[in-house]
């Protein structure tokens, strides 16, 4: 078993991650919307994508099986420099995104 460190934290937000690892594999966050927290609001599950490629057909597929946009692809600078990622509801309504960590 290994321990858990929290790896970031600040205003709003909290990431742990694997005592042996450099990464956050869990993350906590406060609503983007600063409205209160419910299902499919300050709620979601993200996916690790190997390219923005990956990210940019996870989009489509996930519109063309019904899904709704909830954010485009692209570069999110807000997070760091290189984060990439997209964001949709599935028919359900869980908000779900892909990102990588790719510069170009």
């Amino acid at each position: 078993m290994h321990d858990i460190d929290l790896k970031f934290g600040g205003d709003g937000y909290a990431a742990y991650g694997n005592a042996a690892e450099a990464v956050a594999n869990f993350w906590l966050l406060l609503p983007f919307n600063n409205e209160p927290a419910t299902a499919g609001n300050g709620t979601h599950i993200a996916f690790l994508a190997p390219s923005r490629r990956a990210v940019d057909e996870f989009h489509r597929l996930a519109l063309k099986l019904g899904g709704t946009d909830e954010g485009v692809p692209g570069v999110r600078p807000y997070y760091h420099e290189g984060y990439y990622s997209a964001y949709v509801r599935d028919t359900d309504g869980n908000k779900l995104q892909a990102f990588c960590n790719e510069t170009q």
